[in-house]
């Protein structure tokens, strides 16, 4: 009798985990502050690898050199919107920011279109939490904390996780 209320117990635990380890993801598709993960993916930048990390991203000034121009990324920001990646029907660009779902300081690409998404600006979880993230992960990754990859895959499943886990 003990063994199978261990078992049952056990199983309940497993599930449990099971569970709580695949929820932020189930979610991932109907949260506002998360891209439409098929328009936005996620690129990254082929020249930003693990053995490039110190002559690429961890270099000061490093993405002021290879953020694509305000014109770009406004008028794409113009056409997503009018194309219906909006939340709730709201189109002015002031709501939105422009941004990397990868971030440039963790290699993400500079110009893809599957990198740039218009981010809420005003919600809970909007654009500027997202961006105490990509300062975290920089360093982490910069000081080899965290890997490359494992820093880029945060943005490209569930950021809203990532900062929980590594913001708090």
């Amino acid at each position: 009798m003990r063994t199978r209320r261990v078992r049952r117990w056990r199983s309940l635990v497993l599930a449990t985990a099971l569970v709580v380890s695949i929820a932020p993801s189930l979610g991932a598709s109907t949260n506002p502050a998360l891209p439409n993960a098929r328009l936005t993916p996620g690129a990254t930048n082929p020249a930003v690898t693990p053995s490039t990390i110190h002559s690429t991203i961890c270099v000061v000034g490093y993405t002021s050199r290879i953020r694509p121009a305000e014109s770009y990324t406004e008028a794409l920001k113009f056409r997503q919107l009018d194309s219906g990646y909006n939340l709730r029907g709201d189109t002015h660009a002031r709501d939105y920011e422009e941004d990397h779902l990868v971030p440039l300081e963790v290699g993400g690409s500079p110009s893809a279109v599957a990198n740039l998404w218009p981010e809420p600006r005003h919600l809970l979880w909007g654009a500027s939490r997202k961006d105490r993230l990509e300062d975290v992960l920089h360093e982490l990754v910069c000081r080899g904390a965290v890997s490359l990859r494992v820093a880029q895959r945060v943005f490209e499943t569930n950021w809203i996780a990532g900062y929980r886990r590594y913001v708090g």
